[in-house]
């Protein structure tokens, strides 16, 4: 990937694969340096080499540059569900993220093998995505467009186009979609190896075809893995998760 060029600042724009920061369509990764004025001698209590204060982004900012570049994507299909779970995905159910792809992709590592088999229901759901290339590159989580028959696209301008998935891989949970679409905002990509934990993070997702939304919080662990598993470690963040942002 490539590290974006914005002075001190660094901006790390990753996809939400299979992970625990939260299924947000972007998430960006924020650290900046600033210089303080003089001060007096700490006292001796102080604690020593706490380095210089990282300044707190400007999120407005952020949200305004990037935000047109995420996009809702709404997918039909059919999907399998337990006997035992007859109503999982469907609305009205006794789980208020039944339809949600991130809750469903996780809720698959607690669910029990079940004792009455599987079978296919209809299937509706929504999540996000964000443009790397102006010509209608997207991606978006794996689990988002699994199974789907029609994949529809809907910009913050409220324009909607039919998709093609070029391509997903489930290990990384990664998706690449297609919509013909020229002069499109984008998101760059930046090199998540210099990411420190600790530094400020801000999700931008497009929930449900509402406008952006937008949550913050810091990095709080690298390298991470679900037990048990020997997938593509992830970076894990305490970035509140909303319904309907899966797929950045």
């Amino acid at each position: 990937m490539q590290t974006v060029p914005l002075k001190s600042t660094r901006l790390v724009i990753a996809l939400l694969a299979a992970g625990l920061i939260g299924g947000a369509g972007v998430t960006v990764f924020h650290a900046e340096r600033v210089h303080a004025a003089p001060v007096p001698a700490p006292a001796a209590s102080a604690i020593a080499g706490a380095g210089t204060p990282m300044a707190l982004p400007d999120f407005a900012q952020i949200t305004q540059r990037y935000g047109p570049a995420v996009v809702n994507i709404t997918v039909t299909g059919s999907t399998k569900v337990s006997n035992d779970m007859p109503m999982a995905g469907h609305p009205g159910n006794d789980d208020p993220f039944g339809n949600d792809p991130f809750f469903q992709f996780f809720r698959q590592f607690q669910q029990g093998q079940g004792q009455g088999g599987t079978h296919e229901v209809p299937m509706r759901a929504e999540g996000s995505g964000f443009i790397i290339s102006p010509d209608g590159i997207i991606l978006t989580n794996a689990h988002v467009v699994h199974n789907a028959k029609t994949v529809t696209v809907k910009l913050t301008d409220r324009r909607e186009y039919r998709a093609k998935v070029l391509g997903q891989d489930p290990k990384t949970d990664i998706a690449v979609l297609k919509i013909n679409a020229t002069n499109l905002p984008v998101v760059v990509l930046g090199n998540s190896n210099t990411l420190r934990v600790g530094e400020w993070v801000l999700a931008i997702g497009s929930p449900f075809g509402f406008e952006n939304s937008v949550t913050a919080g810091v990095v709080s662990a690298k390298g991470r893995s679900l037990p048990d598993d020997d997938e593509v470690p992830f970076i894990q963040t305490d970035v509140a998760v909303n319904p309907g942002n899966s797929g950045g």
